[in-house]
This record gives C-alpha cells, structure tokens and sequence, in this order.
C-alpha cells in the first residue's frame, strides 16, 4: 500500500512541476502582430484610445466603462484605474508604432495598435503601449510596457 501511494505521489509531483512549466512558456511568448490594419480602422480604434486616455486624466470611471469591453467592465476598478494612469504619460504625445491582428483567447482574433510616444526616437521605441479592441472598437486590453 505505501509502494502505491508513493508511485502516485511521484507522478503527481512530475504532473503538477510540467503544468507550471507550460504555464510560464505562455506568460514570456512575445506579441506577433500579423497583418497591418486597414487607415479606416486605424482612424477608429484611435480615436477610441484618444478617449480613453482623455477618461483615465481626468479619472472618469463611468466614461471609462463606456469605452471598454462588456468583458473587463467587472474588472474595472478604481486600482485598475489608478495603474493605468500611472503607466501612461499624460504629457507626452502618442503615435501609432505597429498594428495588427493577434490570435489571443481561445485562439479569437483581436487587433490591436501598439503606440509610442513620438519625442522617443529609438529603434525599437523604449516605451510602447499595447492596447487590444475588439471588432466594434471597444477596448479590451491595455498594457504599458517600459524597458530600463
């Protein structure tokens, strides 16, 4: 009886240490932008962004909402908010740096315009700002990202 439940706690070890590596191979995988948007959408999903950063200055959580997915609305709380705010430079002018479509949830299909700011000149830019739409221009994700 102690052989068995040795055997079964060795394997359990083995199938729970190769399930946390699968986990840590998904959260490092790049972003892979493939096909670039069309202007029309670019011009949309711009102007979407535009007014959420608008809404994020000026910490208006109900304009806030009306701009976001009905998927993160639940999400959306005045932490959220408050990061948000502090990972995007109000001051400094934004510019698009790539778009594209990207294969996210369950394998869905999502554009997405990645933005620098246009006072960085570098190639890559140091600082980007992912932001992920849906279809209808909706946002469904944003993500400051900042290199040191």
């Amino acid at each position: 009886m102690k052989k068995i439940l040795f055997i079964s706690a060795f394997f359990a070890f083995h199938w729970a240490i190769s399930q946390e590596s699968k986990i840590t191979v998904v959260e490092s995988k790049k972003i892979e932008l493939t096909s670039e948007l069309s202007k029309d959408k670019i011009n949309l999903y711009n102007q979407t962004f535009i007014n959420f950063v608008a809404a994020l200055k000026a910490s208006d959580k109900e304009k806030i909402k009306t701009l976001v997915s009905d998927k993160i609305k639940y999400y959306m709380s005045d932490d959220i908010v408050t990061k948000l705010s502090g990972g995007i430079s109000f001051e400094r002018k934004m510019d698009v740096y790539k778009s594209g479509y990207q294969k996210l949830y369950e394998n869905e299909t999502y554009p997405i315009i990645q933005y620098k700011y246009a006072d960085d000149q570098q190639n890559p830019p140091r600082d980007i700002i992912t932001v992920v739409f849906e279809n209808d221009g909706k946002i469904l994700g944003v993500k400051p990202e900042y290199s040191k």
